[in-house]
């Protein structure tokens, strides 16, 4: 029995025998659901042999896929501390990732769902959501919009991921309140960095998907907090802030924020300053 092979056969041991997909016989298949049977699979722990073989069948991953570096990315040029980089989040090789979690922080559970909580659960391994449920127990009580934790990479090339709760907008009209709970998540996250001596953290574009946050807006707002809190904090450990954007409309509505001298934005936000 090859790897692959035996972590399916671990993954559908737990399930009854109505629930367990046939497992195809192609690689790529087999992959994909790999993936599906860690999404649905509630936070058990594991043998000792099964997060070993996982761990090398996920490095084997990210190895097909490339690790990103910061050495090998451009700063934007009226804010050294700031870059920009249209990709696969999971790539990154920075201290900190940041997740756009739901109030239970233990990752989708949607079969190849195509949200970032999806896929950077999926590529830092089983172990994640076995350590956000440690965290949510602890806790008592579903996590806040605008707050955030910290967790291990694990499997990722980033060392941590910073996981943080948006504000849904849906098709409601945005309000204040809404804009400075998006700010509060970039604050929280910051300042869970700082304390943690972080150097390096790279932001998703929080709430800008399912959560419906408008895309122009959510830019503005992240610049605006990440320069603010550079302002106000200039002992900070934190020496670069990535934006990580996804799609096409994303990288545009950056780049023009950042790199046109016309529209850059003042250091001091009108937006709130809480930090969680």
């Amino acid at each position: 029995m090859n790897n692959l092979d035996f972590l399916l056969d671990e993954l559908m041991s737990t399930l009854t025998h109505h629930q367990r997909p046939a497992i195809p016989d192609g690689y790529i298949e087999k992959r994909k659901l790999l993936r599906v049977l860690m999404n649905i699979r509630a936070p058990l722990k594991f043998s000792d042999q099964f997060l070993t073989v996982q761990d090398k069948e996920l490095k084997d991953q990210l190895q097909e896929k490339g690790t990103v570096r910061l050495e090998e990315l451009e700063s934007v040029p009226e804010y050294p501390e700031l870059m920009l980089w249209k990709g696969d989040i999971t790539r990154l090789e920075v201290d900190a990732i940041v997740n756009a979690a739901n109030s239970q922080l233990l990752g989708c559970f949607s079969p190849l769902h195509f949200c970032i909580d999806n896929a950077i659960h999926s590529a830092a391994g089983v172990q994640l959501r076995w350590e956000c449920n440690q965290i949510m127990t602890e806790q008592g009580f579903p996590e806040p919009t605008g707050f955030a934790k910290i967790t291990k990479g694990y499997n990722l090339p980033a060392k941590y991921i910073i996981h943080t709760v948006g504000p849904i907008i849906g098709s409601n009209h945005l309000t204040p309140i809404e804009e400075d709970l998006l700010a509060s998540c970039y604050q929280s996250c910051l300042l869970l960095a700082h304390q943690n001596n972080l150097k390096s953290i790279a932001f998703c574009c929080i709430s800008t998907g399912v959560f419906g946050f408008p895309n122009q807006r959510a830019a503005e707002i992240a610049i605006e907090t990440v320069l603010s809190f550079f302002e106000r904090n200039k002992d900070t450990s934190i020496a670069k802030v990535l934006f990580n954007v996804f799609i096409d409309l994303d990288y545009d509505i950056y780049h023009q924020l950042l790199y046109k001298s016309q529209n850059k934005y003042p250091l001091q936000s009108s937006i709130g300053t809480r930090c969680n």
